[in-house]
């Protein structure tokens, strides 16, 4: 393994401009650089793993059994982007037992972020919420993903709305089934999708280490692309070079159809605790109109650090 390591930093410093190669794998163009091509990889095999990947749900079911500190930043804002409502908090998770609870220790709020009985007066607020919070003890948690696929079985309203967030967020790539036109434009992966995305493998160099990276792009109106077929704008993820587990994700997403829209530009960086990847900074902005609910515009920052058994 080291003989490879030292090869592909060679590789890293001796290349300038890379020369890139467009290769066909089932269907899909897709752009090598001049890195991937001497390093012999197995292309297939690269976007095989990409597709079947589950460390990145895994990384945020391990959140259900640790103990955490999290910072929570959560800004609401005018089109301007003056904000209008928001939050910051500091709050320590415990898991014990298959159960998980949160604990408040500190907390800011201004403008309208809750409404008069104590919720959240924003759909982003309470997205986030369900991601990070558990202010009631929540039982029954594992950090198991083979046979807990995201479902939407026995879910309505806003709970439905959450859980095809997630699916989004997640599992890019798969058909989100529940939300009128998108599902299949979500399948970024499928064959009469990936002929409206470019898709590139590469290996770069971050923080010292060098990294797989895949990204994907929906393809302009100049390129031949249409983008009222796309969900996934844009998304670029970086693997662990030994263990291909998502190390860092970022994506933009966008869809409109009648009453259910969003535009919206994520990032998520993932660590180590011992043998489980957790993330550990979520930076999120954007905007979600669903109906019934007011237009939002939010920005937020989660950094999750302090981990234990």
């Amino acid at each position: 393994m080291r003989h490879k390591l030292l090869f592909i930093w060679f590789l890293l410093f001796t290349v300038g401009v890379s020369a890139q190669q467009k290769d066909t794998i089932d269907g899909r163009v897709i752009t090598l650089s001049e890195v991937i091509i001497r390093s012999g990889t197995d292309v297939k095999g690269f976007v095989n793993k990409v597709k079947l990947d589950t460390s990145f749900y895994k990384a945020f079911k391990n959140l259900r059994v640790l103990n955490f500190t999290s910072l929570n930043d959560i800004r609401m804002t005018d089109k301007k982007g003056r904000a209008t409502a928001t939050l910051s908090s500091r709050t320590r998770q415990y898991a014990a037992n298959g159960c998980r609870y949160t604990k408040k220790e500190s907390e800011d709020v201004s403008g309208d972020f809750y409404d008069q009985r104590g919720g959240y007066n924003y759909y982003t607020a309470e997205l986030y919420a369900s991601l990070f919070f558990a202010f009631d003890t929540v039982c029954n948690q594992t950090n198991i993903v083979k046979g807990t696929e995201l479902s939407l079985k026995h879910k309505s309203g806003i709970e439905k709305n959450k859980e095809q967030l997630k699916m989004l967020f997640f599992n890019p790539g798969m058909k989100i089934p529940g939300i009128p036109l998108m599902g299949d434009k979500a399948a970024m992966f499928d064959d009469d999708m990936s002929k409206w995305y470019d898709f590139g493998i590469d290996i770069q160099e971050k923080n010292g280490v060098p990294y797989y990276v895949f990204t994907v792009r929906g393809k302009t109106k100049e390129e031949g692309g249409d983008p009222d077929k796309l969900v996934i704008d844009k998304m670029t993820t970086w693997f662990d070079y030994e263990s291909f587990d998502v190390l860092s994700r970022t994506y933009s997403l966008s869809y409109k159809a009648g009453l259910y829209s969003f535009n919206v530009d994520m990032e998520v960086e993932l660590s180590r605790f011992g043998e489980l990847l957790v993330p550990t900074v979520i930076r999120y902005n954007g905007q979600w109109s669903v109906v019934f609910k007011k237009k939002e515009r939010g920005v937020f920052t989660a950094t999750i650090f302090d981990f234990s058994h």
